[in-house]
């Protein structure tokens, strides 16, 4: 259930209706906005808990929140959640582009491409040091040696960092390195690692499975919300259909959907959600047309040789073009996008 306190409600008030709904083994969340206190209360509810809750003084009222997520919905949080890492705000107005390879193949690579990518105007650089592959055959990732190079080259360009954890047992040396902890689609509904994320300060960037409902996709941020962790962003990466043409269908509608319940911001990765770099341009600003609030493209110096996912790799003038277009999108929606010395 959501307690609402009343505007002018004491510290004294807050913590005595905490304190009430501890002591009857509640977990207690606290949102504490610009007009309105709102205490999020997890656990086994019931009609006397809400009755004796909203007797007590400085509470405006009790609403018992119907959705099976709780401290995702709008209902827990009005306003829009802004994660913000340094000077970099993920959810606010300015739309954030992460960009980089699929995988971080070699300290070269990975510096060339973070360079181009700031030129461009990305604030975060992605890519892959632990690669969970659907063949045992194919290239797995550098793993901690990939990781160093990741935070080699945030040092030379100011970029934040985004890769991917896939084992529970990682999560403390990937966040040793990085800004921000990707759960990958085929991880959504590992709950061991939403748990340890979780527990994690850092900001995690969750994926929506290939099969995942809407709302088993809301309920996996709630794992990590659940946790301590409020820095939850959702990211669509295009779901499994009957099209064979590309290599996922892209859900644009899950951009509106997420907006309207839950107060996380969202991102949208053009490049897995179709396969093909020439339908990422199309896709990426139909993304911030519909109110996403970043990007994650992937771009290669050459997506010929790429490791990984060459086929949906934007070469470095393209990526510049896409950069370009996505300014003019987000101005004409009421969105900012910064560009770098293109």
């Amino acid at each position: 259930m959501i307690i609402v306190m009343e505007k002018n409600a004491s510290e004294e008030n807050i913590k005595g209706v905490q304190g009430k709904l501890q002591s009857w083994g509640f977990s207690i969340h606290l949102s504490q906005g610009v007009e309105k206190t709102i205490i999020g209360a997890v656990g086994e509810k019931s009609h006397e808990a809400c009755n004796a809750i909203e007797a007590l003084e400085g509470v405006e009222k009790v609403v018992t929140v119907l959705t099976p997520y709780k401290l995702a919905s709008r209902e827990f949080k009005k306003e829009d959640t802004v994660i913000t890492i340094g000077d970099v705000k993920i959810g606010g107005k300015e739309i954030q582009v992460m960009a980089g390879p699929c995988a971080v193949e070699s300290r070269e690579q990975l510096l060339e491409v973070a360079r181009l990518a700031k030129k461009g105007g990305a604030r975060i650089l992605r890519g892959g040091a632990f690669k969970p592959r659907t063949s045992p055959y194919s290239f797995q990732g550098l793993e901690e040696e990939g990781l160093k190079y990741l935070a080699e080259a945030r040092e030379q360009t100011g970029l934040l960092i985004v890769s991917e954890v896939i084992d529970p047992r990682d999560v403390e040396l990937v966040a040793k390195y990085v800004d921000i902890l990707q759960v990958g689609a085929r991880n959504m509904q590992n709950f061991a690692l939403l748990r340890a994320v979780g527990k994690a300060n850092k900001p995690v960037l969750l994926k929506r499975g290939i099969s995942a409902t809407i709302e088993e996709w809301i309920m996996a941020g709630e794992y990590i919300l659940a946790e301590g962790n409020e820095n939850v962003m959702f990211c669509e990466r295009g779901i499994r259909t009957f099209e064979t043409f590309t290599r996922n269908t892209l859900d644009l509608s899950a951009v509106p959907i997420i907006k309207q319940l839950t107060h996380l911001p969202i991102i949208v990765d053009p490049s897995h959600g179709t396969g093909k770099w020439k339908l990422v341009n199309a896709m990426s600003k139909g993304a911030i047309a519909c109110g996403a609030d970043g990007l994650i493209v992937e771009m290669h110096p050459e997506p010929s040789e790429a490791l990984s996912d060459g086929p949906q790799s934007l070469k470095p003038e393209k990526y510049e073009e896409l950069m370009k277009e996505l300014q003019v999108v987000a101005s004409a929606v009421g969105r900012s996008l910064e560009l770098g010395e293109v």
